[in-house]
């Protein structure tokens, strides 16, 4: 099949939707991707991909977009394209199409610039792919994480090709949005929640990450046809982690490894964007009350706009008991789920935000380890099903501390626990079966 892949984020960018594209060319789909420059979460654009510098490499002379030519056993550079004013690389097999974007920087101003600029500037791309005859494909995805406009390109190809969209949703709007602060009435919650319900409409087959999305889309958006239930995979990489004790040298950081070498030691491992919807605050909270106990340590591995914030307020708690490390690439993700004798997932206490099942639970469930969570909703209800980790509500710091606390001195139930989580992610999670309903979506 030749596939059209739109979504604003992508590799290097650390989505899973990389991950599924590379696998689909790999089984002899013709994958393209048409998405921006890689800014996120921290909000500035990766080093390699200012578009001045894109703009001024090597300028093929075509008419229409073909993957660059590359020597045996090189990796091409890319090439920026004029007759679509689109950057193009080829990664892993797959054609990737980069439009001009402004970056996320810091700020809601900014973010609202970010989003309405990649929906403009892709769908002016798609608009050049038309007119230079470039748009034989079988199919156009949409993967949606937030914003929701970044379907915009495709519903324009959709109508202009005659081509099935299939919207893959990881992230609802607009509640999305309002958890960053909109507030859920008023004039321009009306139009965003109009817009949303437009764009999810013209889809033909529209896939939903979480089992309670589904709630959401009936009551909220009055959409009830088309919707199927399609829960992602988590990469291979985390089914390789050791769910032996680590050793004291997984740590990445210096000052604390010395210490967090003991058995002793509970590492408890928080990885993945540092944003609002993932109330990081309720585990620093958490931490203070437990930063007695010398044998419990927080790591936190990721960026995102939360995290200032957070490292302030450990700060003025005066915690020792935490160390921040920073943003990752995912290659460099299995020594720290090595280190962690639990993984931390938390949300904020919204009941539509509580519909969502983060996609790190999966690689949590992947590596074989215990979870323990101050959440509400669907991913406290997988948690619970799979008897793999301990749950309070969303937002309960005291609470999460006391879980924290149980789980250190309980040592006998954390392989049981890890035991649990795997068993369930093969039977509910395994990339075999989510790739063999996936296809027959697509076919």
């Amino acid at each position: 099949m030749k596939l059209l892949v739109i979504s604003q984020y992508f590799y290097p960018e650390q989505f899973r939707i990389s991950d599924v594209c590379f696998r689909l060319a790999s089984m002899g789909n013709d994958v393209t991707v048409l998405t921006g420059l890689p800014n996120y979460p921290a909000g500035e654009v990766f080093d390699g991909y200012q578009w001045e510098g894109l703009k001024g490499r090597e300028i093929e002379a075509q008419s229409k977009y073909k993957s660059p030519e590359k020597k045996s056993g090189e990796e091409s550079k890319g090439s920026y394209l004029p007759d679509l004013n689109a950057y193009q690389e080829e990664i892993h097999g797959v054609r990737v199409l980069r439009s001009k974007l402004s970056p996320r920087k810091s700020g809601k101003k900014n973010l609202a610039i970010n989003y309405l600029s990649f929906a403009i500037s892709a769908t002016k791309v798609a608009n050049a792919m038309l007119r230079k005859h470039s748009c034989d494909f079988d199919k156009i995805i949409v993967f949606q994480y937030s914003p929701v406009t970044m379907a915009v390109p495709g519903i324009f190809l959709k109508k202009k090709l005659g081509r099935p969209l299939v919207l893959y949703c990881f992230d609802l709007w607009p509640e999305s949005i309002v958890s960053a602060g909109l507030p859920n009435h008023g004039f321009i919650y009306a139009c965003i929640l109009k817009l949303s319900r437009w764009i999810y409409r013209h889809a033909d087959t529209l896939l939903i990450s979480s089992k309670n999305f589904r709630k959401y889309f009936n009551d909220k958006l009055l959409l009830t046809e088309n919707i199927h239930y399609l829960p992602i995979y988590a990469e291979d990489l985390f089914s390789a982690v050791s769910t032996d004790k680590r050793s004291s040298n997984n740590s990445s950081s210096s000052k604390d490894s010395s210490n967090n070498s003991s058995s002793d030691m509970t590492n408890l491992v928080f990885a993945g964007n540092l944003g609002e919807m993932q109330s990081l605050e309720t585990i620093i909270k958490a931490a203070n009350h437990v930063k007695l106990d010398k044998r419990i340590h927080f790591h936190i591995v990721g960026d995102g706009s939360a995290l200032s914030r957070s490292k302030e307020l450990a700060q003025d708690l005066a915690l020792e008991n935490i160390t921040f490390h920073g943003r990752h690439p995912l290659e460099d993700m299995p020594r720290f789920y090595d280190m962690a004798d639990a993984f931390l997932v938390t949300l904020k206490k919204d009941e539509f935000i509580s519909y969502t099942l983060p996609g790190k639970v999966q690689s949590y469930m992947a590596s074989g380890k215990p979870i323990l969570a101050a959440i509400d909703g669907e991913t406290a209800d997988v948690i619970r099903e799979a008897g793999c980790g301990l749950c309070c509500a969303a937002e309960d710091d005291k609470g999460l501390a006391d879980l924290i606390l149980h789980f250190s001195e309980d040592k006998e139930n954390r392989r049981k626990y890890g035991d649990c989580a795997k068993a369930y992610y093969q039977a509910n999670f395994s990339s075999d079966a989510f790739f063999q309903t996936f296809l027959s979506f697509l076919e």
